[in-house]
């Protein structure tokens, strides 16, 4: 066994597929091992980019299957649905994988470096907190002033582009993530009804055992997914995005600015590190 390890965790997202990226170009010294959490309920775009990302990269993506999947633990939570509060499909089917990988290194005294994509702009984002005196983190985004204009020109450069999904939404990680603005839910209806259709059924499944939560805050998906209520929804969209634009600074090393994400729009949430990124 090596006496180090780097490790480099992908999303499906933007930034952690650009932090592999530069890691790749900038760092070619290091044997990096790239992973992936997968909870068995992530959008078809995503592996289909982590497939592209593979072949930039020149070598697999370790895929980490959680050993229990969400349906065990949705019995063990009493089935209430994660939320922002109870963020428990965060620690079982992303965390507690990776922490079971790497454990066996780390007891054998193994130092693991993580590298983890937050930002320059995100001073608000904290990554995996270590909680092994093998394990360090490092943020080399962070570190070498690489904002979101940064992590797109890395992504463009090197013909990775971005996932498919980001022609409609901004989140990686489950179809049924919580922290969907619900125009992304709405979008969701519309690219993949069958996912809409399992998140409503977890839904309702969950209300009737007692949760006090639904998916979408203030309104279960079976009313969101009404026709009247699915027009608000797109028009109160539009309305935001239209102001928005108005006040938006083109960036003149851009011809084909890219496209508003939802936190552009709706402001910053504070979501989940390891699906988000």
């Amino acid at each position: 066994m090596t006496s180090e390890r780097h490790v480099l965790g992908l999303s499906g997202g933007r930034d952690s597929a650009a932090l592999a990226v530069f890691m790749r170009q900038h760092h070619p010294e290091l044997d990096i091992e790239y992973f992936f959490t997968d909870t068995g309920k992530e959008l078809p775009e995503v592996y289909e980019f982590l497939g592209r990302l593979e072949g930039f990269l020149g070598k697999p993506i370790e895929r980490l299957n959680p050993d229990r999947d969400f349906d065990f633990w949705l019995t063990q939570y009493k089935h209430f649905l994660p939320s922002p509060k109870t963020r428990w499909c965060t620690r079982q089917l992303k965390i507690r994988p990776m922490e079971q990988w790497l454990r066996p290194s780390l007891e054998a005294g193994v130092k693991v470096v993580s590298y983890i994509a937050i930002r320059a702009d995100e001073d608000y984002r904290e990554g995996y907190a270590s909680t092994h005196p093998n394990l360090s983190v490092r943020l080399p985004f962070r570190e070498r002033g690489i904002d979101k204009d940064g992590v797109l020109d890395l992504l463009d450069a090197y013909g990775v582009g971005l996932p498919d999904y980001y022609r409609w939404r901004s989140r990686s990680g489950c179809t049924f993530c919580f922290y969907q603005q619900k125009i992304e839910w709405v979008r969701l209806l519309d690219e993949h009804p069958d996912a809409f259709d399992e998140a409503k059924r977890y839904e309702k499944n969950a209300v009737e055992h007692g949760s006090p939560f639904t998916w979408s805050q203030g309104e279960s998906l079976e009313e969101l997914a009404r026709p009247e209520r699915i027009a608000q929804i797109k028009e109160e969209h539009v309305k935001r995005l239209a102001r928005l634009e108005q006040r938006r600074r083109v960036n003149p090393l851009r011809s084909d600015a890219e496209p508003l994400d939802i936190d552009d729009i709706y402001g910053t949430a504070k979501v989940c590190i390891s699906c988000h990124k």
